[in-house]
């Protein structure tokens, strides 16, 4: 026995105490020895605390009792009831009135009345309630154990949701009632016969038997919940998953779909984990039965006119270590037999319409960081290539793409360094090119063809180095001259075809650009830039604001290449031309294109702020081109700058003006305005509410017509979203978007949810109409219930047409 020290009290006078004498400290010590038992493994310098208001001991009885308020404490364990009695004969403990029991895990044992034998092995409880420390409950009235692992609780409830303070008699949202419930301590299962399953006190289910994992048992191979699916394509469909736990560190999930029209669906996931990190590995295949019931034999889906896709499968790895604080490595790859069949079966984790799949290394230091990988993209759209093709070709294999960014700790001449490297090298089997016709009359116009991506490889290194330092005036005028330098070499290695498309395109042009295709580019780029703010503070009793005057100029050779269209544009396609971008030194998107000639970017900023809580901020501004080539102006493969608001040499004008309220109101309105008309070219109106149970958003966009980019009509929306929360635990949302050109409600959605510490539930409506008409609309119906330690029962999402 440890060594411990034994203290007694009594609320009877001193002399009671020392009337025990040495037969109470020997049953003190007895009690002591059993709670020992009772704590199973506990420190040796323990010690135990016995507090009751009598302790006796019958020695001609050989019995140890002990009345009133009695508490017993060992080793992490509490025993509270009002009488405990100890048997040495027949080594079992009896306790009774106000039982309470809690081990050192924290799991408590209420009753009435507890008789077990003294190791706790085996025993009989009255009126049992059980409470664990994941917070799972089991009552019942009566419970048994036997041989110290097998514990059958008789006419039992279990449920993992909390009573109620207020009502605790109230039945609780989710409850299974049983017969009898087995806990088997060796097995680590819970097993219900002849249960009935209640929600809000209702029953809604009758099982003969079942089993699930204990409450202290994390992982468990067994039958996972079933899933509900239907598609119009695909049929009703049942996945069935089972989980197996192959170790501490490693479990495998097999999941069987059954679809009515369709066949079987068989999926399997392995993860992996590791002390630094981990993977998983999924496969998933079906040999589908009826690819005709697709809508479009020209689809992905159904394969080629006469030649049906029947076998369609997908393998998936994704993974994360870390090598060091600093330093990651990582992949998340797909490969499949067509490019949209994950998407179609809805094969977690890689059914996004742009899956990207991509090895990386990355590394991140103070304020440097690196960053290399490797990617392929696929479009899981339903639509073939070609004729005789189910992959995406158009898409590119970037090998790789490589961005590193350094700044060093100490300043230079007492300003900010900035190191920047990018590199990309892309290879793609099939040209991307696109012709459209916004007007017939000019069938023939360049201005109808792009060729977005070419065929072969092409492969660009930049480096760039950027210094700035600010310097402030007596008068509160901020200076800050800029220095840039970028040097940028290209090597194209393109097939025929697309030198083919490239010369069309150019020969075509209005006026004629000329194409300059070259097997390799070098481009040098310098910027001496200077900046100029002056924010000024008018204050007042209540209120301060700063309004601040600001203008940039920045002197640059022309861009090379810009008038050409034998240079490939991969990673500047698009931008957009607003107040965010205003005062960007460059405002491509991306590295293939570079900003060149002289430019200067005027405009004022205004903040303010209120003692009540609001705060308000507006920016309006003016780009002017003031010498030499205006890149923005200069056709390339994509027409990228064109109708953007900067390819004339007095940009549009652009706004911004914003407010946020101390009660959850904001909003902000955005817009670009045509320089000499002040037409609105583009507008964005937000607005939001956040407060208490009510959230709401909504969201109009208006774009004018940009044929260039194949839009040949305005584009106008408007977008709205809601979130009221009616009950502490009931909420309604919904939202819509509707066209406003079209006049097509193109998606509206409503739902219901509910959600608390035990149980969740989530049913959605939502319909999508496609804008031109051709296509039909698709509803959408989503459900999915969650009950802690049970599992979850739907995906979120049922389709059908």
């Amino acid at each position: 026995m440890p060594a411990r020290i034994v203290r007694l009290y009594a609320t009877t006078a001193l002399a009671c105490v020392l009337g025990v004498g040495i037969a109470g400290i020997a049953a003190a010590q007895d009690i002591s020895g059993l709670t020992e038992r009772m704590a199973g493994n506990v420190p040796s310098d323990s010690q135990m605390l016995l507090e009751a208001d009598t302790l006796v001991y019958d020695i001609d009885a050989d019995m140890v009792t002990a009345v009133g308020g009695v508490r017993i404490d060992y080793g992490g364990n509490k025993l509270v009831a009002q009488r405990v009695s100890y048997n040495r004969k027949t080594s079992r403990l009896t306790a009774s009135g106000g039982v309470q029991i809690i081990d050192s895990s924290g799991t408590k044992v209420f009753s009435e009345e507890v008789d077990i034998t003294d190791d706790f092995a085996s025993g009989f409880v009255n009126a049992l309630r059980v409470e664990t420390i994941d917070r799972t409950y089991f009552a019942a009235e009566s419970a048994e154990r036997k041989d110290g692992v097998l514990t059958t609780f008789n006419n039992g409830v279990y449920t993992a949701c909390a009573p109620c303070e207020d009502k605790p008699d109230q039945a609780p949202v989710w409850r299974i009632k049983a017969k009898k419930i087995i806990w088997n301590g060796t097995t680590k299962t819970v097993r219900f016969e002849q249960s009935r399953f209640e929600f809000f006190g209702f029953p809604i289910a009758t099982l003969p038997a079942f089993e699930i994992a204990d409450p202290t048992v994390k992982r468990k191979s067994g039958f996972l919940i079933p899933s509900f699916k239907q598609n119009s394509d695909l049929g009703y469909g049942i996945s069935v998953p089972y989980y197996f736990a192959l170790s501490p560190t490693s479990d495998l999930t097999v999941t069987g779909t059954g679809y009515t029209q369709q066949g079987f669906l068989g999926e399997a996931e392995w993860r992996k984990r590791y002390d630094n990190g981990e993977f998983s590995l999924k496969v998933a295949g079906i040999y589908q039965a009826d690819p005709g019931n697709f809508d479009d034999q020209n689809t992905v889906n159904s394969g080629p006119e006469g030649d049906p896709n029947r076998f369609r499968a997908m393998v998936g790895s994704k993974g994360r270590f870390d090598i060091n604080p600093r330093w990651q490595v990582g992949w998340d790859i797909l490969y499949q037999t067509d490019k949209n069949f994950s998407k179609t079966y809805s094969i977690e984790g890689f059914d996004k319409y742009v899956q990207r799949s991509e090895i990386y290394l990355t590394g991140l230091n103070d304020r440097n960081f690196f960053d290399l990988r490797g990617m392929q993209f696929d479009v899981q759209e339903d639509i073939l290539d070609s004729d005789d093709q189910s992959t995406d070709q158009y898409q590119p294999w970037v090998l790789p793409s490589f961005d590193y960014s350094y700044i060093p700790d100490e300043p230079l001449a007492g300003g900010e360094l900035r190191l920047d490297v990018n590199a990309r090298s892309i290879y793609r089997s099939r040209l991307d090119d696109n012709t459209f016709d916004n007007n017939p009359d000019q069938a023939d116009d360049y201005r109808n063809n792009l060729v977005q991506g070419i065929e072969g490889y092409s492969s660009r290194l930049t480096a760039e180095a950027e210094w700035k330092r600010s310097f402030i005036t007596d008068g509160g005028l901020v200076v800050t001259p800029l220095l840039g330098f970028q040097a940028d070499t290209t090597y194209v290695n393109q097939s025929q075809s697309s030198v083919d498309a490239i010369n069309a395109l150019a020969a075509a042009s209005v006026p004629s650009a000329g194409a300059d295709v070259r097997s390799a580019y070098n481009r040098l780029m310098a910027t001496a830039g200077m900046e100029l703010r002056w924010p000024v503070l008018f204050s007042s009793t209540s209120s301060s604001h700063v309004l601040e005057p600001m203008a940039q100029l920045f002197a640059r050779p022309n861009e090379r290449y810009s008038s050409t269209y034998g240079t490939p544009n991969e990673d500047a396609q698009s931008f957009v031309f607003d107040a965010t971008t205003l005062f960007e030194r460059d405002k491509f998107s991306g590295y293939d294109r570079v900003e060149g000639g002289t430019r200067a970017n005027i405009g004022l900023r205004y903040s303010g702020s209120y003692d009540n809580g609001w705060a308000t901020n507006a920016l309006f501004g003016q780009s002017y081109h003031l010498a030499g080539e205006n890149s923005f102006a200069s056709p390339d493969l994509v027409h990228a700058g064109a109708e953007s608001g900067l390819d004339t040499d007095t940009s549009d004008y652009v706004g911004l003006v914003g407010f946020a309220s101390p009660f959850g109101l904001s909003a902000s309105l955005s817009g670009r305005f045509d320089e000499q008309t002040m037409d609105v070219r583009r507008v964005e109106a937000k607005t939001g509410y956040m407060a208490g149970p009510v959230s709401v958003t909504g969201n109009y966009t208006f774009i004018q017509a940009q044929p260039l980019y194949g839009f040949s009509e305005d584009r106008h929306e408007v977008s709205a979203g809601a979130s009221i929360r009616f009950h502490e635990n009931w909420r309604v949302f919904g939202g819509g978007r509707y066209d406003l050109q079209s006049s097509v409600l193109v998606s509206d959605s409503i739902g219901l949810a509910y959600d608390d510490e035990c149980f969740a539930y989530a049913l959605t409506m939502s319909n999508s109409r496609d804008t031109d008409g051709y296509s039909s609309d698709e509803r959408t119906i989503g459900f999915s219930i969650s009950l802690r330690t049970l599992g979850d029962i739907g995906d979120g999402t049922t389709s059908f047409q």
